[in-house]
């Protein structure tokens, strides 16, 4: 399950930061990938389920697939916004300073899109895991899913209880990760105290 949660989220990360970048710097970009984007997002998960086993057939090729398919949009989206909300201001005076292109996107877009990137990384692996089940659901030979699936159909519900559980503290393990993480890389930006 976690190697297709890893690779999923993998693929998913790495298309989805170039494709979120041409969005954001580029209109004709944004207005021929965007509008596709909205449109496969809000389809559910398991509507694609079945057809990726039909394609790929049984085993985790179809798993990672549909993981993919839903955290590359949740993160596009997400790095996207980031990006189109960097303050206009601080790109009109590196300009005027004198930065071409290169320098504007190394030292202001990059670091600023930094918190975006961490928040769409957040985002992404919880779409991955709720993906999870049902990417195993259907067409899965191993996997946490498919022993959920499994003992649904045999009406166990205390094994696969702990097999919920065993997600939640997954889930619980990666945000911990993540915050250490954005504490780590984001020191730098004002917090607003609560």
């Amino acid at each position: 399950s976690m190697s297709c949660v890893g690779a999923g989220f993998g693929l998913g990360f790495i298309t989805s930061l170039p494709v979120a970048f041409l969005m954001a710097w580029y209109t004709p970009v944004q207005k021929i990938i965007e509008p596709w984007i909205n449109f496969i997002r809000n389809i559910p998960a398991l509507a694609y389920a079945p057809l990726l086993v039909i394609t790929f057939g049984v085993g985790q090729k179809p798993a990672i697939i549909l993981i993919w398919i839903c955290t590359f949009m949740t993160m596009s989206i997400t790095i996207y916004q980031g990006i189109r909300n960097i303050d206009v201001t601080l790109i009109k005076a590196a300009r005027v300073l004198g930065a071409n292109d290169f320098q504007i996107f190394t030292k202001i877009i990059c670091p600023a899109t930094v918190p975006f990137i961490i928040t769409a990384v957040r985002l992404g692996l919880g779409a991955a895991l709720t993906t999870l089940l049902a990417a195993e659901s259907t067409g899965a030979q191993a996997g946490i899913g498919m022993r959920i699936r499994s003992l649904s159909n045999s009406f166990e519900s205390a094994p696969m209880l702990l097999y919920i559980i065993i997600i939640g503290i997954l889930g619980i393990t990666i945000e911990k990760l993540i915050k250490h993480l954005e504490r780590r890389l984001t020191s730098w930006q004002e917090k607003r105290e609560i």
